[in-house]
């Protein structure tokens, strides 16, 4: 029975222990090899590329080409959306070892959430700054594919991701991050673009419906925040400040923040139109209770992160993907800022959401040109060292 599975004298073994034959290996290892180690981090530039968009669209006034612009940029967000989203998908299809071994790796795993929060970001942009080049019932349909397909990731990986963390992951002590706010921040996304979508759906049960599902991901996303939070502070705390390079990821605190405040104004403006008049009120009270609060603590953060950049910039922070934290979690306080301007009625948040608006296109501009740099260099997409 033994000798009945060995192979015979001079034969070859079974392909399945055998290497490659060489003419087969000429073949494969060409294949598509600048996606290999295209993570899903590669979706923040989407993301911070709508973010200037929409957030433009938001700010008050009518500075002269400024609407313009964002609908270039907008333009800008989509193609870059498509072309993210085929390099991922080849990335999966030629490479699913590396793609699986980025979701067991609990550096990589949030980054899945940028998935969610590109989709959701490009489907805002398209309804508030698209609409005005394609039309309003194109720019309202892609609204409402993306927000459908962003949200359901979104939920998807605001489950899978921590419970990879829990029964998957080694995670090591002192290792917290401002990146496993990734996963649970997409939820809020959805939260804040839900109300716009509102007015579009017939009246009674469809608005109301959506109006409290939207209510719900605001909780879920803040709740699993304030359990994060206070660990990414601790971390800090106690363990001194996080490596140079991971240093920009503390802007990505102020993503949670601004969005929460852009998302319970939001939710207070579609109410009118989807709730009973008694919580009506009420609705718009939260807006300002909530959100005036929680945009003080964004500022007090931001002036925290900021310090801690300068400190890694003298120290020599080289620029890595995680530059891009500078802008759509600050594109989320300028439309917070903004959503607070019109329900208080104060200028200076007004004046607050133009100052963020400009640290926004700046960090932008010089994200995006350091990025088509690395990749012209082939450095970015390079094996991780």
């Amino acid at each position: 029975m033994v000798t009945a599975v060995q192979p015979r004298h001079g034969s070859p073994e079974p392909a399945l222990f055998s290497p490659e034959p060489a003419h087969v290996t000429a073949v494969a290892l060409p294949r598509l090899p600048s996606v290999r180690h295209l993570g899903p981090n590669w979706y923040a530039p989407v993301m911070g590329t709508a973010a200037v968009a929409s957030a433009g669209v938001a700010l008050p006034g009518e500075a002269p080409g400024l609407r313009a612009a964002c609908t270039g940029v907008w333009a800008l967000s989509t193609v870059l959306l498509a072309l993210v989203l085929a390099a991922r998908t080849a990335h999966w299809v030629h490479h699913r070892h590396q793609a699986r071994a980025h979701l067991l790796d609990p550096a990589m795993a949030p980054f899945y959430g940028c998935l969610s929060m590109a989709l959701l970001a490009v489907g805002v942009a398209t309804l508030t700054a698209g609409r005005t080049v394609i039309g309003e019932g194109p720019a309202l349909a892609g609204a409402f594919v993306l927000y459908g397909a962003g949200t359901a990731v979104g939920l998807v990986a605001a489950v899978v991701v921590p419970y990879l963390m829990v029964v998957r992951h080694r995670i090591r002590p002192g290792s917290a991050s401002p990146v496993w706010l990734l996963p649970v921040v997409a939820p809020m996304v959805s939260a804040a673009f839900g109300p716009l979508l509102v007015p579009y759906l017939p009246p009674g049960q469809w608005r109301e419906s959506l109006l409290l599902a939207s209510y719900a991901m605001f909780a879920l996303s803040l709740l699993a925040t304030l359990l994060i939070l206070p660990v990414v502070f601790a971390r800090l705390a106690h363990h001194g400040p996080l490596p140079l390079a991971l240093t920009p990821a503390l802007f990505l605190v102020l993503g949670p923040l601004g969005q929460s405040t852009t998302a319970v104004n939001k939710l207070a403006d579609a109410a009118p139109g989807a709730i009973g008049a008694p919580y009506v009120t009420g609705l718009g009270a939260l807006a300002v209770v909530y959100g005036v609060p929680v945009m003080g603590f964004a500022l007090l953060w931001l002036a925290l992160a900021a310090a801690m950049v300068l400190r890694a910039a003298r120290h020599g922070m080289p620029f890595t993907m995680g530059w891009w934290a500078f802008t759509f979690p600050v594109g989320t306080c300028v439309t917070g800022a903004e959503s607070l301007a019109r329900h208080t009625g104060l200028v200076a948040y007004d004046w607050l959401a133009v100052a963020l608006y400009t640290f926004l296109v700046a960090a932008w501009a010089v994200a995006g040109a350091l990025t088509l740099r690395g990749l012209l260099r082939r450095e970015l997409l390079a094996a991780p060292r």
